[in-house]
């Protein structure tokens, strides 16, 4: 393994999670030089995977070889540690179970007892494609309704082989678990368009019938990871679709290691408050063990939300509730770069890339591609378009703007809608400033398959990103990956989770203001090239060096490892705690102790708003305690039957009990000396 990539680079990682990154490097590094010839045997495996890369030919449409042959080398990698194994009988690599909705393959039946399976690619089989040190294995709804049990077992065994594993969904479960609670509960209230607006007694059993079937489903997947869990096993449980996952997991082995990512927005809790099921999804979510998001932002509203709903306590390392800590953290998922790079030196891409330029010649290049889809600005974007060739003439036969808008849900009314809105846009704006030889907007309602996608990206001079809500964008790190030689320029949404990431090399903008957009076009297409050079070389670096593989690889090593959420050993524990005033479940612990002052120790956490700072009855005193040095968080309350703190301190033999414990924990008697009760 190279060296430590996570030193000085990666802001997201908290300083604790580096250095668990950099122990579990230096145990790999003391174990390489013991390596037994079984072991030589899988670094070579790995090493021809890492070399030579994923072995498909790129001349397949969409990745599909690319994802088919990841399947492959994994089946192959099992096959190799079932024969190297350790003198204890233990695999050398730690299986991952991996649960999402959708299995990264689609099946098609073609008789009672045979199916052919479609592969998908997706950024989540990609990240895992480099995670070479865990065998993953993927448990996930197969898109089709199989009713007999003749076709579950032929499609089990068809899709063993791809190392996958089926959850049996009926159509009354799919209908009221996908259509309805995730797509039109869930979704749009994390992309904050709200909860639906039916008349409120529909709406209302709507809620109850769908949430139903939502921890129906979400309990079917759980029966289907307990029959294949191992012990040891890590479990990854992904997007909105689980959040019930995790607490039904953990009802089956506290001792299970699971972690959820959201790969979309989470919203802020005066948001998220609006959701009849609040309080059940935070607690069910907060059974994992880590807890991870795009950016720095939603796990803020992921945690306000614990504190302002549950009244829980935040820390700085997440959410404490009775003792137990989740680890909450960011953790920003990237794409696989070189698979790109490569891929602009394939003799169809570069063709591709001869034809565009020649259609395109005499013209800059502008390039949207999108879902078809309502969070997506791209009626926003057009419309800036729009008002950026009215206000510059010279332009319009100069620039030309290419939209791809990949259609999706088209059996959805408001999506249908939103469909023939954009057509009528473009139209008009076509009839208007399009002549008989040229047209300023070429829209097309369909996929392109990869080396199109790629060609189009190379040639591109400007891109457009203008999502109204977006988890993270991966296409401006597409866009970004394929620009080495042109070093275009990326326009970019603020409220897309990749602003966070490539907001220094990108222009930000603000996509409901449309003279805003417009602005920033002129301003990307008059830009000096040494300007496109540094900002180019700014996002360049940080997508060739903070990929999916490192996310994903990130997220499952830090899961599995063991949180400092308890107390040491008493000799490991040399730093002095700091104690102050607190109120239970409000601000962040990490607010109210850094920075202890005398006036702060003399103050309650009961509600004085007086200000005044005379003592106050030991019945109604709040107490945190935090040892900086060790990563220890601990609570109590004294004589309050309602609390989130961890020690509950009823009289005074308790409050004895409790200082004698922590005395015993620590090598300083006189932390205590201001605590008064």
């Amino acid at each position: 393994m190279p060296g430590n990539k996570y030193n000085g680079n990666s802001t997201h990682i908290p300083t604790r999670v580096e250095r668990l990154l950099r122990e579990r490097e230096l145990r790999e590094q003391r174990k390489s030089g013991r390596a037994s010839h079984s072991n030589e045997a899988i670094d070579n495996h790995r090493d021809a995977v890492s070399e030579n890369g994923p072995r498909f030919r790129e001349g397949d449409n969409s990745g599909v070889a690319f994802v088919e042959q990841y399947l492959e080398e994994a089946a192959a990698a099992r096959a190799l540690v079932e024969e190297c194994e350790r003198q204890d009988g233990r695999p050398f690599r730690q299986r991952l179970l991996v649960v999402a909705n959708r299995l990264p393959v689609s099946a098609v039946r073609r008789g009672e007892d045979s199916w052919s399976l479609e592969i998908s690619a997706g950024g989540l089989v990609t990240a895992l494609l480099g995670v070479k040190e865990f065998e993953a294995k993927w448990i996930g709804w197969a898109g089709v309704n199989v009713p007999d049990e003749i076709g579950q077992k032929a499609l089990t065994k068809a899709l063993a082989e791809k190392r996958c594993i089926p959850v049996f969904l009926d159509e009354e479960i799919v209908h009221q678990y996908y259509n309805g609670y995730c797509n039109n509960i869930l979704w749009p209230l994390f992309h904050y368009l709200g909860l639906p607006q039916e008349d409120r007694l529909a709406t209302t059993r709507s809620f109850q019938s769908q949430f139903a079937a939502y921890k129906k489903a979400n309990q079917m997947f759980a029966d289907v990871v307990n029959m294949h869990y191992e012990e040891g096993d890590v479990v990854w449980c992904h997007d909105y679709h689980l959040m019930y996952l995790p607490e039904c997991l953990k009802k089956y082995n506290t001792k299970m290691k699971v972690g959820w990512f959201l790969h979309t927005p989470f919203p802020s809790s005066e948001i998220h408050r609006t959701l009849p099921s609040r309080s059940e999804l935070l607690r069910s979510v907060l059974a994992a063990d880590l807890v991870g998001f795009h950016t720095y932002d939603y796990a803020r509203h992921f945690v306000s939300a614990c504190t302002r709903i549950l009244g829980l306590e935040g820390t700085p390392e997440g959410v404490e509730d009775q003792g137990k800590l989740t680890r909450v953290a960011a953790f920003p998922i990237g794409i696989d770069s070189d698979r790109f790079i490569r891929a602009l030196e394939l003799p169809q891409v570069q063709e591709h890339i001869k034809e565009l330029k020649e259609r395109f010649a005499g013209r800059k290049v502008m390039l949207g591609v999108d879902r078809l889809d309502m969070i997506k600005g791209i009626p926003q974007k057009i419309l800036a378009f729009e008002k950026f060739l009215e206000e510059n003439p010279t332009w319009r036969d100069k620039v030309v703007l290419l939209q791809i808008a990949v259609p999706t849900r088209t059996d959805v009314p408001e999506y249908q809608k939103l469909t023939s809105q954009v057509h009528e846009i473009v139209g008009r704006i076509n009839g208007r400033f399009g002549t008989l030889t040229a047209v300023p907007i070429h829209h097309l309602d369909r996929s392109l398959d990869f080396h199109a996608l790629c060609a189009l990206y190379a040639v591109t001079d400007v891109a457009l990103v203008t999502s109204l809500r977006d988890g993270m964008n991966l296409v401006s790190y597409e866009f970004v990956a394929c620009q080495d030689a042109k070093k275009g320029v990326l326009i970019l949404s603020e409220f897309a989770g990749a602003a966070q990431s490539l907001g220094a090399g990108a222009i930000l903008v603000n996509p409901w203001n449309i003279t805003e957009v417009a602005a920033s076009i002129g301003q990307a297409l008059n830009m000096p090239a040494e300007e496109r050079e540094k900002r180019h070389h700014h996002n360049f670096y940080h997508v060739t060096k903070h990929t999916a593989q490192e996310w994903a690889e990130t997220f499952v090593s830090i899961t599995r490892s063991k949180p400092t959420d308890g107390p040491r050993l008493p000799a490991e524990r040399r730093a002095a705690l700091k104690l102050s005033g607190s109120r239970s479940g409000t601000k962040s612990s990490q607010t109210k102790t850094q920075r202890p002052s005398p006036a702060s120790d003399r103050k309650t956490g009961n509600n004085n708003s007086s200000g005044s700072l005379r003592r106050t009855s030991p019945e109604k005193i709040s107490w945190s305690v935090l040892d900086l040095k060790g990563d220890n968080y601990f609570s109590c309350a004294v004589g309050r039957t309602r609390t989130n703190a961890r020690y509950l301190l009823g009289s005074s033999d308790d409050v004895v009990s409790f200082l004698n414990r922590l005395a015993n924990a620590s090598s300083s008697c006189t932390l205590f000396s201001g605590l008064h009760v």
